[in-house]
């Protein structure tokens, strides 16, 4: 399934939207907000998914929204068609945040769905439903679109500044790391598919991942990867040892760090406040990825929104971790990877397909066991490499 790059809008022009829900509550909810959205416009809306098509082939939108339970044609068997016959369209799936819905959502985005918002719930009144829904559906939106560029301006000559020196970062230390740190957001699920399906049985040291999602969630993409790789994939249980090969996941609404135990590395599970809106972050990973096990650090930037990852990537590089990022024609949205790329951070920039190699070739020397690895007080010392 090809991946679509931004599209870059031309002055005036506004994203067009198409809403299916067969609730007319819902759509009504989601009508009010996107109109206050003065670069979008409803170019429809439909009660189901055979309707969706239709309007589709008339209407010709940038983005659909679109329900997952709905009569006569449901939103996975629509998306299968979306997909098919109108790949240029962005979907953004509508969830409820239960079990059910969430196996359905992770379905919806192995099926090729772009994104997913939370369904509105009444809880909390009116407003509180608007503003949930104003807050996650317009910047989701959003991600997949370059506004148009301002009109130049003509400028006096500003006086000429010297060049900014670049930052010197550490040198990378080694040509193996002892544990991976992977940072990504829209678009994970099926990176991550992709991603720890390649990876050898063999495979020598801990991975961790921070995927932007809420509770429950997170436990069903784990459930799923350890289905598709051939390593223990589970939610991270504070306190955990690294002391075996294994893919942690952060659960839902929970930042996953790690700190140093008086046998090795462990797990530290809070719910301190998020940060760049996120709980979990991968930027607090990352940092205290960098405190630990500073350059035996083998970080990955995925596709994602937003900037999360970022400040990590500094304090990694800073120690002498290795960077690897995916880039822009295989990224659902070029956000998270961009900025890392954007900011000189990241040793290497590969399409998806390539990067599970590049792991493995960042961690082939590394021992197979951890547990009988001791930390020093130096961070630069603590793991062999």
């Amino acid at each position: 399934m090809p991946t679509l790059l931004r599209k870059t809008l031309r002055p005036g022009q506004q994203i067009r939207v198409l809403i299916v829900d067969d609730s007319v509550v819902i759509r009504r909810l989601v009508s009010h907000v996107l109109e206050e959205a003065q670069d979008m416009v409803i170019v429809g809306v439909a009660a189901n998914g055979r309707i969706a098509l239709e309007k589709i082939q008339e209407t010709e939108p940038d983005v659909v929204t679109l329900d997952i339970e709905m009569p006569e044609m449901n939103g996975l068997d629509a998306l299968r068609l979306i997909r098919r016959n109108h790949p240029q369209v962005r979907v953004v799936m509508f969830s409820t945040l239960t079990e059910r819905g969430g196996a359905t959502t992770l379905e919806a985005l192995s099926l090729g769905a772009d994104d997913y918002v939370a369904k509105a719930s009444n809880a909390g009144g009116l407003d509180r439903s608007l503003a949930s829904l104003r807050d996650e559906l317009i910047p989701k939106i959003r991600q997949f679109f370059t506004p148009a560029a301002p009109p130049a301006k003509l400028l006096p000559p500003s006086p000429v500044t010297p060049p900014v020196r670049p930052v010197a970062y550490a040198a990378h230390a080694s040509s193996s790391s002892s544990v991976v740190g992977i940072g990504v957001s829209t678009g994970g699920p099926s990176a991550l598919a992709v991603l720890l399906a390649a990876i050898p049985a063999d495979f020598s040291v801990p991975v961790l991942i921070v995927q932007h999602m809420p509770p429950l969630f997170t436990h069903l993409l784990s459930e799923r990867l350890d289905t598709l790789c051939p390593l223990d994939v589970h939610e991270a249980v504070d306190g955990e040892p690294l002391d075996q090969v294994k893919v942690l996941i952060a659960p839902g609404n929970y930042h996953m760090r790690v700190e140093s135990g008086s046998r090795g590395p462990i797990i530290r599970l809070d719910q301190s406040p998020p940060i760049n809106s996120c709980r979990p972050a991968v930027d607090a990973l990352f940092d205290s990825m960098a405190e630990v096990f500073g350059s035996g650090v083998l970080a990955v930037m995925l596709t994602g929104m937003g900037q999360d990852g970022l400040n990590g990537s500094r304090a990694l590089r800073a120690r002498g971790a290795y960077i690897l990022a995916q880039n822009e024609a295989t990224s659902v949205v070029w956000g998270m990877a961009g900025a890392v790329v954007n900011a000189g951070l990241a040793n290497e920039v590969l399409p998806l397909e390539l990067i599970p190699k590049a792991i493995v070739n960042h961690t082939a020397r590394a021992s197979r066991s951890v547990a009988a690895r001791n930390l020093t007080s130096s961070p630069e010392a603590q793991w062999p490499r």
